[in-house]
């Protein structure tokens, strides 16, 4: 079987995705930090919020959006939501989660498998659709909050 590599453009598609809702929904552009490699279990990346899209195809993988609550908070705000619960909360990560969906189809095809988003409620939940692949940390700021995106994929 032979494997594709996987580029750096595939996984920049992801922060895109991501700084691309924050842009259109609150006009105010999201910056991403350098990215790296989770290379401890424990490293600190969970928030109070977690989307995850689980990706099948060429690539298998996952890729999971968790922001703080204050984060969230202020994009209901700034989009007019006067409900700030967490039911609300979550459906902004759906949200991006969605996003990242659809830009990763655009990028790896229609053939890709993209589940439908989830909401993840601790990091257990994380499902490990890609044993072995190291999972790639891309730390984005909005405003003066930090959100992570962890982008897990390996070409199969």
């Amino acid at each position: 079987m032979s494997t594709t590599a996987l580029k750096p453009a595939d996984i920049k598609v992801f922060s895109d995705a991501a700084m691309a809702f924050f842009g259109h929904t609150t006009d105010k552009r999201a910056a991403v930090k350098t990215a790296y490699l989770m290379d401890r279990r424990d490293a600190v990346v969970w928030s109070d919020f977690q989307g995850m899209i689980e990706l099948g195809g060429r690539y298998r993988g996952s890729v999971a959006f968790s922001a703080p609550r204050g984060l969230l908070s202020h994009v209901l705000l700034l989009i007019g939501e006067g409900d700030y619960s967490d039911a609300s909360h979550r459906d902004i990560v759906g949200e991006i989660a969605n996003q990242m969906s659809g830009y990763a189809r655009r990028h790896f095809g229609q053939t890709m498998d993209i589940s439908p988003p989830r909401i993840l409620t601790k990091p257990g939940d994380l499902t490990d659709v890609a044993p072995g692949a190291v999972p790639f940390v891309i730390p984005l700021m909005w405003e003066r909050y930090e959100a992570n995106l962890v982008v897990r994929m390996t070409s199969v």
